[in-house]
């Protein structure tokens, strides 16, 4: 016995930046940033923080689900940047909702749900949890460079949250790394030596496009089918693929190479940009509310991140 997910939950900033805001800022147009990516627009933190929509997203899952706070045996935090260096960001989350487990974070840019996923599954597997919260918070507008089209215009902030228990809705997960610095990465920021010389790079994300599309395409479309080979089923026998938000190019060529109508992907990064590791809980959840789920259906979860990493889960739901 492994786990399934007992309730889902998410949140995003109220400030829209739209393409037409985009252009005002960048030398850009609504149709250039559509023909290429598929986003519409992007949630930007203005008025509210990172813990503040953490918190949301838990607060949302953790009703869906049933579950309360104390009940809770473990919670995982997925970003690439929390509130704060120290406390970890899954620490502020737990003292937030007043929730008495271990939290720990980590950092596999946006295949970090599905880390966590496998992370907790080790857990499930051993004995030692019932209850386990994972919590994916993202600002990516706080590491980008607002002067970079090429960038700027892809990433937006929220948060995503589920709540997992025992069970047997996953039927396979997988995770995958090919070390990689120069295609997509993200430096520390600047800092300062003991006699004031300034030492680093500004903390914006550097990436190469057409390295991260081929990449991408074939992991994400390597992951799902291996997820299910070792579900015993055929990649046609999905019900519904929710896809890493990063670009719908990217989306339709692997769900081609799939040989699955787009129709059986979840796809809403026309109003929320890429999220990095919060898009897949974000979809997640706004599929689950839709309520074009139903008990029996496979679905599978399938993303690509910096690292390189790459990752992708089933579940009988």
């Amino acid at each position: 016995m492994s786990f399934r997910i007992l309730g889902t939950g998410s949140a995003a900033p109220k400030f829209t930046l739209t393409n037409d805001q985009m252009a005002e800022i960048v030398e850009t147009s609504d149709e250039w940033i559509r023909q290429r990516t598929g986003i519409g627009s992007r949630r930007i933190c203005k008025d509210e923080n990172l813990l503040d929509l953490s918190v949301r997203a838990a607060e949302e899952a953790l009703a869906s689900a049933g579950v309360r706070p104390e009940e809770l045996d473990l919670i995982i935090c997925t970003t690439l940047r929390g509130e704060l260096i120290t406390p970890n960001h899954a620490c502020l989350v737990q003292e937030r909702i007043g929730a008495s487990c271990p939290a720990f974070d980590i950092n596999v840019a946006c295949t970090g749900l599905l880390y966590a996923l496998d992370i907790a599954d080790c857990y499930f597997a051993r004995g030692k949890t019932k209850k386990i919260l994972i919590v994916a918070a993202e600002e990516m507008s706080s590491i980008v460079d607002w002067t970079d089209r090429s960038t700027c215009v892809l990433f937006g902030d929220g948060t995503g949250a589920v709540v997992l228990g025992e069970g047997d809705g996953l039927r396979a997960v997988t995770v995958h790394a090919e070390g990689n610095r120069e295609v997509l990465y993200i430096p520390r920021g600047e800092g300062k030596l003991f006699d004031g010389t300034v030492v680093g790079e500004p903390c914006c994300v550097k990436m190469d496009g057409g390295e991260v599309y081929k990449f991408a395409v074939n992991a994400m479309t390597t992951g799902v089918q291996k997820v299910c080979e070792e579900a015993g089923i055929s990649p046609s026998e999905l019900d519904f693929v929710v896809p890493h938000q990063a670009n719908l190019r990217i989306i339709k060529a692997a769900m081609s190479r799939l040989h699955l109508p787009m129709e059986r992907a979840f796809v809403n990064i026309e109003s929320y940009g890429n999220t990095s590791s919060a898009s897949l809980y974000i979809a997640l959840d706004e599929l689950v509310r839709s309520g074009k789920l139903e008990r029996g259906m496979n679905v599978a979860l399938t993303a690509f991140g910096g690292g390189l990493t790459s990752g992708a889960a089933l579940f009988k739901w």
